[in-house]
């Protein structure tokens, strides 16, 4: 795995590990408060699987900087854009398949539907399939619902132990990824790497997000691969789906049932299987 910078803006570059490989191309984006290294399970299947692996920290979050501004789907969609020109201009690939995870999967749907040119197809892995503003009738309804906990001064070991209990079943990568979204303070606790003033700001965005109106201008197929939990949300997702089949100009959805939010650190083998299938004989092919 090599680690690249690539500037996005005059007061931002992404950071970005890249897995050289004879095959098509998948970029991985990740979601909300997240970072790079919860999809490095998923990136060494693909890449064993003989596909290339770009996976970013998007701006504000992990390894990349972190400005005072750009953080609407626009800028971001913009930063996606000039990562994959980079991609292709280097020669590893050209037309990769984006596949994001929460408001990652909102991210390269958006991304999509701005540069339908530049990618292969999109796969959106448990989010971009319902609208929050649908859920919450306004936006301070949805802050006080949303808004991220204040976990400053809590022991790193507390924290570590905390998901460790949490997450009995994940493989090891999945675990590093969860603790790698924060910063581990000289004074043995954290703070997460995305500010709450940056988390809160794109929340807002993405409270203000329509999938349907977006997915309408994605030229490329869709894949949907939503977590199963038994729950509300599992109905609204099933609704959402059903919407989007008929505004999507092509797409199937794949559920992992059950599953946590985070499949991709739960199950990096399975989904890594599922979108080499899909490369090879299915939607993308």
């Amino acid at each position: 795995m090599k680690t690249e910078s690539v500037r996005v803006s005059g007061d931002c570059s992404i950071v970005l590990d890249i897995l050289d490989g004879d095959g098509e191309g998948f970029m991985l984006v990740h979601g909300l408060a997240s970072n790079a290294r919860l999809w490095d399970g998923v990136a060494h299947e693909l890449n064993e699987l003989g596909h290339r692996v770009a996976i970013i920290d998007q701006r504000g979050h992990g390894r990349s900087d972190k400005p005072d501004t750009g953080y609407d789907f626009a800028t971001i969609s913009q930063d996606l854009m000039i990562v994959t020109n980079y991609l292709r201009e280097t020669a590893r690939f050209s037309k990769p398949v984006a596949v994001g995870q929460s408001w990652g999967a909102a991210v390269v749907e958006s991304f999509a539907g701005s540069y339908p040119d530049l990618l292969k197809g999109v796969v959106a892995v448990d989010g971009g399939m319902t609208a929050l503003s649908e859920k919450f009738y306004d936006w301070a309804e949805c802050r006080t619902a949303l808004a991220p906990p204040n976990m400053l001064g809590i022991p790193w070991g507390n924290f570590e132990s905390l998901v460790r209990s949490s997450h009995p079943d994940w493989p090891e990568s999945g675990i590093q990824g969860v603790l790698a979204n924060m910063e581990k303070l000289p004074d043995g606790t954290f703070r997460p790497w995305l500010s709450r003033e940056h988390h809160l700001e794109i929340l807002r965005h993405l409270w203000q997000f329509s999938p349907f109106e977006t997915c309408a201008n994605v030229k490329v197929p869709i894949l949907f691969v939503p977590a199963g939990s038994g729950a509300q949300q599992d109905t609204e997702k099933k609704d959402g789906l059903q919407r989007l089949s008929k505004i999507a100009m092509r797409s199937r959805a794949v559920w992992f049932d059950p599953a946590d939010h985070d499949i991709h650190a739960q199950f990096p083998k399975q989904l890594s299987n599922l979108l080499h299938a899909e490369l090879s004989t299915g939607i993308f092919s």
